[in-house]
C-alpha cells in the first residue's frame, strides 16, 4: 500500500536524498547485524545472483537518516569525487601500510573507505564502559603476575598461558613500573553481533597499533563530511591525546617537565607512518633504539649538543626486541640497558615489558573468573566463547565445534612456538577439519578455538562497475584505553574501523583489508579541546626548541650529499651525451677528460673503452648506466640513495618534499625501461629524461634551501652538499688541467657548462680563454654558488656554527678546510704552464672533502670524539 507524503515542502529535499539513498543501498547479509538500518538482517538463503533488495528510507537508523541529509548540496552525485579526493588526499599526504610479504612493491597508500562507522551515544557507554572494566582487570593481573603470582597458585590461570609464555619475562618480576600503572596503553577488537551487542575478540597491550591511523581517518573524512560531522554531534579525540600525554608525564619522576619519546622499529616497518605522525601530533620525540643510550641506570637520546634525557617511552616494539643485553642478543632495535632503566624507575614506559601473554587468545576464556575474584563484578562487555585446547576437558566441547569456530594460535608471532595465521572452520573442507583435529588432540596447548561471529556489515561506497552504490562490508572496530594518571583510564571516543576483505573472512590489512573512520556521536557538549598550547611562557618557548638525533643528523647528512651527488651526476651525463652528438668529437683532450670524469665517478660499467677509443660504445654504456643500480653509481642509483636517506627522515620533511623525491624515482626508472641493468632508451630519450629530473632535482634543492628550518640538522645537510660539491668540482677542474682540455675551446667552455656558470662567465669575460678569468670565476669568487672559493667559505662558516663558535671565531673542523683568504689570483696563476700552485689548491681542496666527511662521522654521529666515554649500557 503506498504511503501518503506527510512531509512539507521543507522536508522534501532530505526525503529525496533518503529515498535516493534507499535505492542504492543494499541490505546487509542474511544473519548480520545491518549498522544503516540498525537491526539484523533476517536469517535465511536468498536465491543465488538475486539482489538483497532495500527497505524503504523509514528502515534506516536515526544516525544514518542525519548523516545522508547532511551530504551536501550534490548529495550522491558527488560521492564520486570524494572518493577520488579521499584517494588523491590519502596518497599526497604519504598515508602508507607496508607490506612486509610484497617484495614489489613494499610500500601501498592507505584504504580508506569514504563512509564512516557511526557508533551512537547509548551504543558507546556499554562500550566504554566495558572496555574501562577490562583494563582495570589487565593492570591487576599484570600486578600479580608480576607480583605474589596468587593468580597461579589460586588455579585462576594456567602456568603455561603465563609462565610458560614466551612473553612473560622472569627479569621483571618483583618490579614495579615508574608510576604504578603496567599498561598505559591498551587496545580491543570488538565485533558487533546478529544480536546488536559488542564482543570482545582480542586484546592488544605490547604495542598497540592505530592511534595514528585513526586520526588521519578522522581528519580526512571529517573534512569530506563537514555539515554531517558538524551536525551530529560526533565526539573529539584530542582531549583523550592530551590526557595521555599528560598521564605519561605525571607518572614520569621528572612531572610535567618530562621529556617523552616515541620508540619506532624504523622506515621499514609495516606501521611506521603512523609512528612519525603520532610522534608530531603529539608534539613528542621519534627515536629509534640507535637514538638511544643508557648511563647509570638513566635512558638518554643521542643529540648534536650532547645527551637529553628521556623521562617517557611510547614503545611501537615488541618487548623481545627492546634491550639486546637481557633479551634478543641479535635484536638492532632496542637499546641495551632499557630493561634496567626501567627497574629503576627512572623511565616510564607504555606498556611496561612482559606484557605480551595478555594478548593471547586463550586468555579471554579465565578473564571472567578473574574479573569476579579480582574486582568482585561481572564483566560488562563479553568477549566471544574461546576455548585453550591445552585442558583435556576441553576437547570434548571443542572437537565437535570446529566448522563453526576460528582456529588461533595460543603463542602467535613466537617462533619457538606453532604459530599460524587464524584459520575460519566454515571456509575448510571435511578432510581439512579432521587434519585441525589431529594437531589439535596431538598438540592441544598451541591452539585455541574460538566461536565465529557473524560480523556487523556498515555501509560503503563502491565505485566498481557502470553502477555506484552503497555495499554492506563486514567490519571490526579497535578501540583504545589510554591512561590520564595512575591507574586511570580514559577511552578514546573513536576507534580504528578494519573492514574485512572481500575473500578474506577475517579482518587484516595484510588480508587486502580496508579501514573506517569511527563517529562516536554524544547527547552532552562536544570535548573541543585541542593539543595546540596558546598560553606558553617565554621560558617554555625557549626550551621547545627541536632536538636533532644523531641519527637523524647523519641521514641528513647524507641526504644532502646523495642530493648533490645525483645532481652532479647528473649535468655530467648531460655533457656527456651533448659531446659526443655534437661537433667537438675531434678534441682528444676534451674526450680524454669526459672518459676519465665518467670512469671516475662510475658513470658506466667497468672495462668501457674511452670515448676517443669507441664512442657509440662509450654513449651507449653512458644510457645504460643511467638506470644501472648494480654495475655503476649513475642518476638512478643516486636518486634510489636520495630516497632511501628520506625515507628515515619522514619526520622532518614536509609531504610535497617527500612527495617529490618519490615521485623523481618513481618517473625516473619507468621512463628508463629498465630491463636487468639495460636501458631499453635512445640518447634522445635519455636527454628528455635528464632534463625532467633535473627540474626535480631543483625543486628538491628550493624545499632543502627555503623550506626547512635552519637548525643544527639543516646545517649538517648543507655540510653534506658542500663537501661533495667541493669534492666533485675540486677534481673535474684538475683533471680538465691534466688532460688539456681546459686548453682547449671546446674543453675550455664544457668545464664553464659543468660548473654550471656558463651565463656568469660569457657576461664577464666575453669569449675569453684565459685561465686567469678562469680561476676568478671557479675558484677566487666568493659569490659564484658554485665556485671552490664560495664553496669552502659556507663550509667554513656552517661547520664553526655547528660546533657553538661565535662569529669570528673558526672552529676546529672549519680548519680542515682550506682558507680563501689566503687565495690569489696572482699565486694561482703565475704564468707558467704547469701552474703548480693550482694543482696544489685543487689537491687540497679535493682530499680536504673526503677528510672533512671523515670527521664530521665521527665527531657527530659515531661519537668517537669522545675519548674513553661508553655509549652503551
Amino acid at each position: 500500500m503506498e504511503q501518503p507524503d506527510l512531509t512539507d515542502a521543507t522536508d522534501r529535499p532530505a526525503a529525496h536524498v533518503l529515498e535516493r539513498a534507499a535505492a542504492l543501498a543494499r541490505a546487509a547479509e542474511p544473519g548480520h547485524f545491518d549498522e544503516m538500518r540498525g537491526c539484523a538482517a533476517p536469517a535465511g538463503r536468498e536465491p543465488k545472483g538475486s539482489a538483497r533488495a532495500a527497505p524503504g528510507p523509514q528502515a534506516f537508523a536515526p544516525a544514518w537518516q542525519t548523516f545522508f541529509e547532511h551530504l551536501g548540496a550534490d548529495g550522491f552525485d558527488d560521492l564520486d569525487r570524494r572518493t577520488r579526493h579521499l584517494a588523491r588526499q590519502i596518497r599526497d599526504n604519504g598515508v602508507s601500510y607496508n607490506v612486509y610479504a610484497d617484495a614489489d612493491n613494499p610500500q601501498r597508500p592507505w584504504s580508506l573507505d569514504l563512509f564512516p562507522l557511526i557508533v551512537a551515544a547509548d551504543s558507546w557507554r556499554q562500550i566504554e564502559a566495558g572496555v574501562l572494566q577490562r583494563v582495570q582487570v589487565l593492570e591487576a593481573v599484570m600486578a600479580d603476575v608480576y607480583g605474589p603470582r596468587a593468580l597461579v597458585r589460586a588455579g585462576l590461570l594456567p602456568t603455561a598461558l603465563v609462565r610458560g609464555h614466551p612473553g612473560y619475562l622472569r627479569s621483571m618480576h618483583g618490579v614495579e613500573p615508574a608510576g604504578g600503572t603496567f599498561l598505559p596503553i591498551v587496545a580491543f577488537d570488538l565485533a558487533r553481533g546478529p544480536d546488536g551487542h559488542w564482543w570482545v575478540v582480542s586484546q592488544r597491550t605490547q604495542a598497540p597499533s592505530g592511534l595514528g591511523y585513526l586520526l588521519e581517518n578522522r581528519l580526512s573524512i571529517s573534512r569530506l563530511f563537514p555539515q554531517a560531522f558538524e551536525a551530529m554531534s560526533v565526539q573529539r579525540l584530542a582531549g583523550t591525546y592530551r590526557a595521555l600525554i599528560d598521564g605519561i608525564k605525571a607518572m614520569s619522576p621528572a612531572g610535567a617537565d618530562a621529556h617523552i619519546a616515541l620508540l619506532t622499529p624504523g622506515p621499514y616497518n609495516e606501521t611506521y607512518f603512523e609512528h612519525a605522525y603520532l610522534a608530531r601530533y603529539l608534539g613528542i620525540s621519534l627515536v629509534q633504539g640507535t637514538d638511544l643510550t643508557v648511563r647509570d641506570d638513566h635512558l638518554y637520546l643521542r643529540t648534536l649538543r650532547g645527551l637529553e634525557p628521556i623521562h617517557g617511552l611510547i614503545k611501537r616494539v615488541d618487548d623481545a626486541w627492546l634491550d639486546p643485553l637481557e633479551l634478543r642478543p641479535d635484536s638492532t632495535l632496542g637499546v641495551a640497558g632499557l630493561l634496567q632503566a626501567v627497574r629503576s624507575g627512572h623511565v616510564v614506559m607504555a606498556n611496561a615489558p612482559g606484557s605480551a601473554f595478555l594478548e593471547s587468545s586463550a586468555l579471554l576464556g579465565f578473564l571472567p573468573a578473574l574479573a569476579d575474584h579480582l574486582l568482585g563484578e561481572t564483566l560488562r562487555l563479553p568477549a566471544l566463547p574461546t576455548w585453550w585446547c591445552g585442558e583435556r576437558a576441553v576437547l570434548d566441547q571443542v572437537l565437535p565445534r570446529l566448522g563453526e569456530s576460528v582456529i588461533k594460535p595460543t603463542y602467535p608471532g613466537w617462533a619457538s612456538h606453532n604459530s599460524f595465521e587464524a584459520v575460519l572452520g566454515r571456509q575448510l573442507p571435511r578432510r581439512k577439519l579432521d587434519e585441525w583435529a589431529g594437531r589439535i588432540l596431538r598438540q592441544g596447548d598451541e591452539y585455541t578455538v574460538q566461536r565465529a561471529l557473524p560480523l556487523s556489515q556498515m555501509p560503503t561506497w563502491r565505485t566498481e562497475g557502470d553502477t555506484p552504490g552503497i555495499a554492506p562490508r563486514s567490519a571490526m572496530l579497535r578501540v583504545f584505553a589510554l591512561a590520564d594518571g595512575p591507574r586511570s583510564w580514559r577511552v578514546l571516543p573513536g576507534g580504528l574501523v578494519r573492514i574485512v576483505g572481500a575473500d578474506a573472512g577475517i579482518a587484516s590489512m595484510q588480508r587486502g583489508g580496508s579501514s573506517a573512520d569511527a563517529w562516536v556521536l554524544t547527547t552532552g557538549a562536544v570535548d573541543r579541546t585541542t593539543l595546540l598550547q596558546p598560553h606558553l611562557s617565554p621560558a617554555s618557548i625557549s626550551q621547545r626548541k627541536r632536538l636533532v638525533t644523531s641519527r637523524a643528523a647523519e641521514n641528513l647528512f647524507w641526504l644532502g650529499r646523495y642530493t648533490e651527488r645525483t645532481e652532479n651526476c647528473l649535468r655530467l651525463c648531460r655533457l656527456a651525451l651533448e659531446t659526443l652528438n655534437g661537433e667537438d668529437l675531434s678534441c682528444a683532450p676534451l674526450l680524454d677528460w669526459l672518459t676519465r670524469m665518467a670512469q671516475d665517478n662510475r658513470l658506466v660499467a667497468p672495462g668501457t673503452p674511452g670515448a676517443a677509443q669507441g664512442r657509440r660504445v662509450f654513449e651507449r654504456a653512458l644510457v645504460a648506466g643511467l638506470a644501472d643500480r648494480h654495475n655503476t653509481t649513475s642518476v638512478g642509483s643516486n636518486l634510489a640513495a636520495v630516497r632511501q636517506a628520506a625515507s628515515a627522515l619522514r619526520e622532518r620533511l614536509s609531504q610535497e618534499h617527500w612527495n617529490l623525491i618519490q615521485r623523481a624515482e618513481r618517473e625516473f626508472f619507468n621512463r628508463s625501461g629498465e630491463t636487468g641493468g639495460e636501458a631499453a632508451f635512445s640518447t634522445v630519450e635519455a636527454l628528455r629524461l635528464l632534463e625532467s629530473v633535473s627540474a626535480d632535482l631543483a625543486a628538491m634543492t628550493g624545499a632543502q634551501t627555503d623550506r626547512m628550518t635552519r637548525d643544527d640538522g639543516w646545517r649538517l645537510l648543507s655540510v653534506g652538499r658542500q663537501v661533495e660539491r667541493l669534492g666533485f668540482l675540486a677534481h673535474a677542474l684538475r683533471v680538465a688541467l691534466d688532460t688539456g682540455a681546459v686548453q682547449e675551446a671546446g674543453g675550455f667552455e664544457a668545464l664553464v657548462a659543468l660548473f654550471d656558470t656558463t651565463i656568469t662567465f660569457h657576461a664577464q669575460y666575453q669569449q675569453s680563454r684565459e685561465i686567469a678569468a678562469l680561476a676568478d670565476l671557479l675558484v677566487l669568487s666568493r659569490e659564484n654558488p658554485r665556485s671552490l672559493g664560495w664553496v669552502v667559505q659556507t663550509l667554513r662558516a656552517r661547520l664553526s656554527r655547528l660546533a657553538g663558535s661565535a662569529s669570528h671565531e673558526t672552529g676546529a673542523l672549519a680548519q680542515l678546510v682550506p682558507d680563501p683568504g689566503n687565495w690569489s689570483l696572482d699565486a694561482l696563476c703565475d704564468g707558467s704552464a704547469a701552474r703548480p700552485a693550482l694543482r696544489e689548491l685543487l689537491d687540497a681542496c679535493h682530499a680536504a672533502a673526503w677528510r672533512l666527511s671523515d670527521e664530521v662521522s665521527l665527531r657527530y654521529f659515531t661519537h668517537t670524539h669522545e675519548a674513553g666515554e661508553s655509549l652503551g649500557a
